[in-house]
């Protein structure tokens, strides 16, 4: 395999398509986002929603980053030769040093192993950045060196930021995590990077794809691990099949339109690659809810039951809310298409006072949803074409 000039790929390219390597670095990120919901299932059962929670979002949120970082990138400028490749490996295993100390970080406070992957992780990319620089001209060149400038700096402010005093270290952490956010608004202001929008909805959907896997191996996990310690049948089918019906119409739901087609420019794209960081994290959240409740219908939880419903109901509210905002409600075409989504996503959280039936019923009116949503579509098609 030659080594290439890092140059920018079209947009206009046609068939492009993930790459195996871009799986590989998906499945990796699995990891982390086992270990960050892992964490919340414990907070949960023992009753600290609050502070589960709030662990969970910032753990979550350098998993988001670095998949994004990593994402946007190669979709402007993957030349898949050695080099590329093997900064790419690199960057997996920073998201692997990462992932072992989200327990750290998640239940201590203490990133310093978080930091150190994340280290590894942007050295990486910033390396990356200058190659796409030393190959561009122009203003291809200013966007690829204030990428990397700025990512260096934002790095730096995560080092710092283990050496502040312990109470201080979460309000600064939101506020280099803004910073880091910005970081694509001001080197892409005089020219945006060519990234590919059907390239882009397909990654986004693949890691969508991975994290609900992840989601059903968490609860199958859960369901195992309960009837092999306590044959609670009737507490735990509920429970399975509600799960079930909430994953399948997750996904139907999520690949229901053709999202790319509205991704024209960073100011339809950036909204909608930042607001994904809701529905990946929501649908995590969604298998680590369902471990809950098995864990409180076999007596592990210490929790009410409306609070072990809640691990579930409102992680599935947030994901149909965020889907129909981000990008199913721009294909609706009247308001009885724009109506379901909400609508269930009220009716889910209602669910939550069903007692051991919620996660059941919750499955019930996401199903139902999707039928909904099936039905109106068929008879829009019908009425286009008489």
């Amino acid at each position: 395999m030659a080594y290439t000039r890092m140059t920018a790929r079209s947009r206009d390219e046609e068939h492009r398509a993930a790459t195996p390597l871009e799986l590989f670095f998906d499945l990796c990120f699995v990891v982390a986002v086992a270990q960050a919901g892992l964490q919340l299932v414990h907070a949960l059962a023992e009753g600290h929603p609050g502070a589960g929670v709030i662990g969970y979002c910032f753990v979550f949120f350098g998993v988001w980053w670095a998949w994004m970082n990593f994402t946007w990138f190669a979709s402007a400028y993957d030349c898949d030769d050695v080099l590329y490749r093997m900064a790419t490996l690199v960057q997996i295993s920073g998201v692997l040093i990462y992932a072992a100390g989200v327990p750290r970080a998640f239940n201590d406070n203490d990133w310093t192993v978080a930091v150190i992957g994340y280290l590894v992780m942007r050295v990486a990319l910033t390396g990356q950045w200058l190659r796409a620089a030393a190959s561009e001209t122009g203003p291809a060149r200013n966007t690829a060196l204030e990428y990397a400038g700025s990512l260096a700096v934002c790095q730096a402010a995560w080092v710092a930021l283990l050496f502040v005093p312990e109470g201080a270290k979460r309000w600064l952490f939101i506020v280099v995590a803004a910073a880091e956010l910005t970081i694509p608004l001001i080197a892409e202001r005089n020219r945006q990077t060519p990234w590919h929008a059907h390239h882009i909805v397909e990654r986004y959907g693949l890691f969508t794809l991975i994290v609900l896997g992840e989601t059903m191996a968490a609860s199958t996990i859960a369901v195992q691990s309960a009837l092999d310690e306590n044959e609670a049948f009737g507490e735990l089918l509920p429970i399975a099949g509600g799960g079930l019906l909430i994953v399948f119409s997750a996904w139907w739901i999520y690949f229901a339109v053709p999202a790319h087609e509205r991704l024209i420019s960073n100011r339809q794209a950036i909204p909608w690659g930042y607001g994904h960081v809701l529905i990946f994290g929501s649908a995590a959240a969604i298998g680590a809810g369902i471990e809950v409740t098995v864990e409180h219908a076999v007596g592990k939880a210490h929790i009410s039951a409306v609070a072990a419903n809640a691990a579930v109901t409102l992680p599935t509210a947030l994901f149909l809310l965020t889907v129909w905002f981000l990008h199913a409600r721009h294909f609706k075409r009247n308001l009885a298409q724009q109506f379901p989504l909400p609508l269930s996503a009220l009716a889910i959280l209602a669910c939550t006072f069903a007692g051991h039936w919620a996660v059941l019923a919750a499955g019930l009116v996401a199903a139902l949803t999707v039928a909904a949503g099936v039905t109106l579509a068929e008879r829009d098609r019908a009425s286009a074409q008489l």
